[in-house]
C-alpha cells in the first residue's frame, strides 16, 4: 500500500514536472480575422508538441506595432515570437534584431510567393515567415454597378471609381457610394493614401531625401481623396481604417472599397457577409502612373534576437506558414478562408481556385507589386506604401494626422500638405539625411 502511494506521488510529481518543464512561448499578434483563426488552431500545434505551451497577446494594429517596435530595440524580451510588416523586417534584419528562420525541405521556402519572399530576405537569408500576404485592389458591388448601367474594366482609373460612387451612392437607402481609409497611422490611412499619391506621380522622398509632400502631384492626390469621400462615403469616415470599412462593406454600405487584398475572403464569405454573392474585383485605380497604385505588404513571424526560446519558436512559426496549416485552415473552416498571398502552391489549389472567385485578381496584384520601383520619378527608398527607414514610422504617422484631420475639415488640404512637409522636413534634417 505504501510503495503503491510513493509510487502514485513519484508520478505526480514528475507529472508536475514535466508540466512546469514545458516552454512558454509568448506570441504578440494582431486582432485581424486569419491571426484570431491561428488562435482557435493552436491546440493542434501543442497536441503534436507537448512540451510547448503558447500564450497570445494580442494587439489592435497601432498598438502592437508600438510594443514591438519598443521591445525589440530595448531588447526588452517580453516576446518570444512577434508579428511584424513587410516593412519592419528589412530594417530590423539589418540592424540585427532578427534571428534567420531555419527553414526545411519539407517547408519549401522556395513556395513562397517571389515578391513576399524578396521583401523579407537580408543577404539572401529569410528573417520573417509570412503569415499572409496581400496588395491592395478594388472591391465593389456588381449588383449596383450593373443597375447604374457601368462597367468596371480589369485595370480602371480613380477617375472610373469616382463615377461609380457618385452613381451607387444612395445614403436614405444605407449604401454610401466609396469606403476608404481616415483613422490617421502610417499604416492606417496612410497605407492608401500613399498609393493614391503615387500612382498621381508623387514620392515620399526625392533622390536628395528631400520630403515631396508639398508638391501637385500630393496636392492632387489629396484633394480628389478629400472631395471624392466628403461626396461619396460614409459618415465618421476618418475614423475609420480596415476593420470599420469591413464591417461596411459586410452589412452591404459600401458601394466601393479599395484596400486590401485580404479583405476579398471575408467579403465573399457568406457566414460574414451579407452581399458576398454580389461583389466583384479589379486591380488598384490608377491615375496619371500605374506604378505604385497597388501596394505589397504581409504579416510576418519573427523572432527577436533577445529570445531564449529559439527552438520552439522556430517550430512555431514553421507549422503556422507551412503548406500543412493552409490545409489545416482549409480543412477546419474552408478553403475560402484560408490566409493567402504566401504560397504558389495555394493558388495552384483547384479547390482554392473554386472557394475563392478573387483569387486570380489578388495573385495578380501581389505579382505586379514592386518595392524597388514604385513612383514615377526616381526615389531612393524601397516601399509603395512606405519607405524603408527607421524615420518613417513617426513622419507617417504625423502626415496621417494632417490628413485625417483636412479628411473632417478641421484644415484644408493645402494646410494640411504644408504642416506635413515642415514635419518631415525637420525629421529629415535631425537624422542627417540632408541639410
Amino acid at each position: 500500500m505504501y510503495y503503491s502511494k510513493l509510487l502514485v506521488g513519484l508520478a505526480g510529481t514528475a507529472f508536475a514536472l514535466s508540466a512546469s518543464a514545458a516552454t512558454e512561448l509568448v506570441i504578440a499578434t494582431v486582432n485581424n480575422g486569419h491571426m484570431i483563426e491561428m488562435q482557435k488552431l493552436t491546440p493542434f500545434f501543442e497536441k503534436a508538441n507537448p512540451d510547448i505551451k503558447v500564450k497570445w497577446v494580442t494587439l489592435e494594429e497601432g498598438t502592437l506595432r508600438q510594443r514591438v517596435t519598443t521591445d525589440i530595440a530595448t531588447k526588452g524580451g517580453q516576446f518570444d515570437v512577434m508579428t511584424i510588416g513587410l516593412y519592419e523586417a528589412p530594417i530590423w534584419s539589418k540592424k540585427g534584431w532578427l534571428k534567420p528562420i531555419a527553414t526545411d525541405t519539407a517547408y519549401d521556402v522556395d513556395d513562397i510567393l517571389p515578391a513576399i519572399r524578396n521583401g523579407l530576405s537580408y543577404e539572401n537569408k529569410l528573417y520573417a515567415a509570412p503569415f499572409y500576404g496581400e496588395s491592395s485592389m478594388l472591391m465593389y458591388r456588381k449588383d449596383l454597378a450593373d443597375k447604374a448601367g457601368i462597367k468596371i474594366p480589369d485595370q480602371p482609373t480613380w477617375t472610373q471609381v469616382k463615377e461609380l460612387a457618385a452613381k451607387v451612392h444612395d445614403p436614405k437607402a444605407g449604401v454610401y457610394g466609396i469606403c476608404l481609409r481616415g483613422k490617421p497611422g502610417w499604416g492606417d490611412n496612410m497605407g492608401p493614401l500613399s498609393t493614391v499619391a503615387n500612382t498621381f506621380g508623387g514620392q515620399w522622398f526625392n533622390m536628395e531625401w528631400k520630403p515631396q509632400l508639398d508638391t501637385k502631384p500630393w496636392h492632387d492626390a489629396i484633394t480628389f481623396y478629400v472631395d471624392l469621400m466628403k461626396a461619396y462615403g460614409p459618415p465618421g469616415a476618418s475614423a475609420n481604417s480596415f476593420n470599420e470599412n469591413l464591417a461596411l462593406f459586410n452589412e452591404g454600405k459600401c458601394g466601393a472599397w479599395v484596400d486590401a487584398t485580404i479583405a476579398a475572403s471575408f467579403i465573399s464569405d457568406p457566414k460574414q457577409s451579407k452581399v458576398a454573392d454580389k461583389v466583384a474585383f479589379a486591380q488598384a485605380p490608377i491615375a496619371v502612373t500605374p506604378k505604385g497604385a497597388n501596394w505589397l505588404w504581409s504579416w510576418n513571424l519573427a523572432i527577436p534576437a533577445s529570445s531564449t526560446k529559439d527552438e520552439a519558436a522556430q517550430k512555431f512559426i514553421r507549422w503556422a506558414t507551412s503548406k500543412d496549416y493552409i490545409n489545416l485552415v482549409a480543412k477546419q473552416a474552408g478553403w475560402g478562408s484560408v490566409p493567402t498571398g504566401t504560397r504558389k502552391s495555394t493558388y495552384a489549389n483547384p479547390e482554392f481556385q473554386k472557394a475563392a472567385k478573387f483569387a486570380e485578381a489578388e495573385k495578380k496584384a501581389i505579382d505586379s507589386a514592386n518595392i524597388n520601383d514604385a513612383t514615377l520619378p526616381k526615389s531612393p527608398y524601397i516601399g509603395i506604401q512606405y519607405a524603408a527607414i527607421p524615420e518613417f514610422q513617426a513622419i507617417g504617422t504625423a502626415v496621417g494626422q494632417q490628413m485625417s484631420a483636412a479628411l473632417s475639415g478641421k484644415v484644408t488640404v493645402d494646410q494640411a500638405l504644408k504642416t506635413s512637409q515642415t514635419i518631415a522636413e525637420r525629421e529629415m534634417k535631425k537624422a542627417g539625411y540632408y541639410k
